[in-house]
């Protein structure tokens, strides 16, 4: 697969992430975890959307500061009202494989809000 359409195909699957926290922000009935999870899994496709885009390889992995690092260390910098984005990682680790109990709270708009930035950001640096 060509680096732009590997790039495409990440932003695609992002944008059902993003479609779902979009249906299911507000709702009671679901779980901060569960928002949390597919903000965190937008973030890290529209990271990895990126990377091909550049020629930059990465590693599989849900470590959003990792690839946040890489883009950083080629010079391509987030924004810095995206710089806590990593804070997102434990909801698609922690959260959802150790079985932890989640207590914490997630403000729920400003993680749709951080994704939707994020998005932004990834598209100008991918192109049509």
């Amino acid at each position: 697969m060509k680096r732009h359409e590997q790039a495409m195909e990440f932003l695609a699957k992002a944008a059902e992430d993003e479609a779902l926290v979009d249906e299911v922000l507000g709702s009671p009935r679901v779980a901060d975890a569960i928002i949390g999870l597919h903000c965190q899994q937008a973030a890290e496709k529209l990271l990895k959307a990126v990377l091909p885009e550049l020629g930059l390889p990465f590693r599989r992995t849900h470590d959003l500061r990792e690839l946040m690092d890489l883009l950083s260390d080629a010079g391509h910098r987030l924004p810095r009202t995206l710089a806590g984005l990593d804070r997102l990682t434990p909801c698609a680790t922690l959260f959802r494989y150790e079985g932890l109990p989640v207590k914490a709270s997630l403000d729920r708009r400003k993680a749709r809000g951080n994704v939707c930035r994020l998005r932004r950001w990834a598209e100008g640096k991918t192109g049509p």
